[in-house]
């Protein structure tokens, strides 16, 4: 078998020299792809009985790939959303291996070909001014840890800012002067400024007073940057404390991710136009920031109000047209 058959060198060169290299993904982002492939070539090997060194790249045939997306679903429980994620990274690596060796061509046409599954689409979850209040008013600030708490989910709230975005934060990337803001890294090591409260520059200050530039903001019991699995895990256990005593919030589920969509609806109930908020969350496309336009129903029952017509009767002697139903029959 040719070198240029072999599917090993084409995922190393993937894996190394597109995404990283000539790409530049986002760290997550490379992660996810290596997972995918971590998955799908044991499955493949066992499906072709060998090993997974002699995979030959058209061993990761449709089929193949068909039966693993089921194998996701089925055997691991990964819901549709994961499912077409780990198909996007298989259509990526396919398209890779098509645009250098053209004798690959037909192969990666059929996997491209391979569609994404459809699913119905849940509504953004967000929490209403009370709930975040509550939220916020969980940890108990006399202590080290409650005080860390309660900075970083006011920053997050503050800020829109996301999980792997808080754990990565820096002293230097504060600016808590008399225009306190702070520089965000984003996905694809975008940069955007974000505006802070003088509450919240006040906490982070308190928090950071006497460390180095390039010292975490949130640090962890051992001082080390917290990771974002220790984020979702402050945020969740905040969130179940907060449940206590708001009965509204037992039915909705707090991460940091439902405090981004927190803060843009309530910058946009604030009156902050959609484009502003599109560059405060770190969004590419304003597509993206137009959903919360579409969950946020206390602004649309505002607008109803707002051009809602007075009943108004037919003139004398007009009757009324008849049923749309009774007009078709009638063509």
């Amino acid at each position: 078998m040719r070198n240029r058959d072999l599917l090993g060198p084409w995922v190393r060169r993937f894996l190394l020299e597109h995404i990283v290299a000539e790409r530049n993904l986002a760290r997550n982002t490379q992660l996810s792809y290596r997972d995918t492939l971590s998955l799908l070539l044991p499955f493949a090997a066992k499906q072709a009985s060998c090993g997974v060194d002699k995979l030959a790249v058209n061993a990761i045939a449709p089929p193949v790939v068909r039966a693993f997306l089921a194998h996701l679903e089925q055997d691991r429980h990964c819901s549709v959303i994961t499912r077409n994620q780990r198909l996007a990274a298989i259509h990526a690596m396919a398209r890779f291996i098509g645009s250098k060796a053209p004798e690959h061509l037909g192969w990666c046409t059929e996997i491209m070909a391979i569609p994404f599954k459809k699913f119905a689409k849940r509504l953004i979850g967000y929490l209403d001014k009370a709930e975040m209040d509550a939220l916020l008013a969980a940890p108990d600030l006399q202590t080290r840890a409650g005080f860390r708490d309660h900075a970083m989910l006011l920053f997050m709230y503050n800020s829109g800012a996301r999980a792997d975005e808080v754990a990565n934060l820096r002293v230097l990337q504060l600016q808590l002067g008399t225009s306190p803001s702070v520089r965000i890294v984003g996905k694809g090591n975008k940069t955007r400024m974000c505006p802070l409260w003088d509450r919240t520059a006040q906490a982070l200050h308190t928090l950071t007073d006497g460390r180095k530039p390039d010292a975490p903001v949130f640090r962890g019991r051992t001082g080390e940057a917290m990771t974002r699995f220790g984020v979702h895990r402050i945020v969740t256990d905040c969130g179940n404390q907060a449940k206590s005593g708001v009965p509204t919030l037992q039915s909705k589920r707090v991460s940091p991710h439902n405090i981004r969509h927190t803060t843009a609806v309530h910058l946009l109930r604030a009156g902050v136009d959609i484009n502003t908020i599109r560059a405060w969350l770190g969004h590419v496309s304003l597509d993206t920031t137009h959903v919360y336009a579409e969950v946020d129903l206390e602004m649309k029952a505002k607008a109803l109000a707002a051009v809602d017509l007075p009943s108004m009767e037919l003139p004398v002697g007009q009757s009324q047209l008849p049923s749309l139903m009774v007009f078709m029959r009638g063509l």
